[in-house]
This record gives C-alpha cells, sequence and structure tokens, in this order.
C-alpha cells in the first residue's frame, strides 16, 4: 500500500451491516436461484446473503489476481460447476470489493447474464457491478476484519495521553 493511500478499516459489525444492505438491496432484483461467491473476500458477504434471500445454491470460483504488492496476471484457480453455467435461473455473483476490476471481469465472462454484487466498489471497476453498497476512491486501502487485529492506537497530537 502506498503510504499516501487511505485507509478505510472496515470491523466486523460494519462488514454485516453492509452486506446485509447489499441483501435488502438485492431482493429486488431476484429470486435468485443460484449464488456464486469470489474467493476468498466474497465467502463472507456471500454466506450473509445466501442466508438473507434464501438462496441455497451456494458455488465459489477462485481466481488468482491480486497480492497485496502488485497487481499479476489472471489464473483460475477454480472454475464455476457446469451446474452452475447450464443452470436457468438467475444467478447472483457476490464479492467482498471490486478494486480495478481484473477479477471481476473473469468471472463475469465466465457468467455474462449473472447479477453482480459488491459491497465496495472503486471507480476504475464500478462500471462492471451491477449492485454495491459503497464507493471508495480509488486510492483507498480497505482494511477488512480478516485483515485486522485489535492493537492499541495512539492519539493524534502523538503523545501516549
Amino acid at each position: 500500500m502506498d503510504p499516501q493511500s487511505k485507509s478505510f478499516p472496515v470491523t466486523w459489525d460494519q462488514f454485516h451491516r453492509d452486506s446485509r444492505a447489499l441483501a435488502w438491496r438485492l431482493r429486488e432484483e431476484g429470486p435468485f436461484e443460484a449464488l456464486v461467491a469470489i474467493t476468498r473476500g466474497g465467502l463472507v458477504p456471500a454466506a450473509i446473503v445466501a442466508r438473507e434471500l434464501n438462496i441455497r445454491l451456494v458455488e465459489t470460483v477462485s481466481v488468482k489476481s491480486y497480492d497485496h504488492k502488485d497487481q499479476g496476471g489472471i489464473e483460475v484457480l477454480k472454475p464455476i460447476s457446469d451446474a452452475i453455467l447450464t443452470t436457468k435461473g438467475k444467478v447472483l455473483i457476490v464479492d467482498d470489493l471490486v478494486d480495478t476490476g481484473a477479477t471481476g471481469r473473469v468471472v463475469r465472462d465466465m457468467l455474462p447474464n449473472a447479477h453482480f454484487a459488491t459491497v465496495y466498489a472503486k471507480p476504475l471497476a464500478r462500471d462492471i457491478v451491477d449492485t454495491f453498497i459503497t464507493e471508495v476512491s480509488q486510492d483507498t486501502w480497505i482494511y477488512f476484519p480478516w485483515d485486522l487485529e485489535v492493537a492499541y492506537a495512539p492519539p493524534i497530537h502523538g503523545g501516549t495521553d
């Protein structure tokens, strides 16, 4: 992460609220026959959305394109099953975030008629997502709950108290 970037830490409570808000927004788009979670970040919001919308057919797709330092090539580690690819009902794709859109575009190409939803979206790839809850600037680094641990935060003035 660039030290000049903004940070946006998200707590478990906030992420749960935002994921439920996503489910509320998606209610009008359904009903959905199946849900595809983009691993790993999409697993938690997908579980919440699947519960809220009573979606029982849940699948994953694993695409590697991003590490904490730089964007690399796209590699599909686990494709979407034929059962999902050939379903006649509506399919929902869920991820935590669309950033540059590299991963999202690959999955969108696999399921071009699916509804693509993320909890957070950045401007570079907002156009490939059908539904999202919160837009953050491109230079904002989102720290998800699984990235964080509770620690002392010094006061802004730099002292200890």
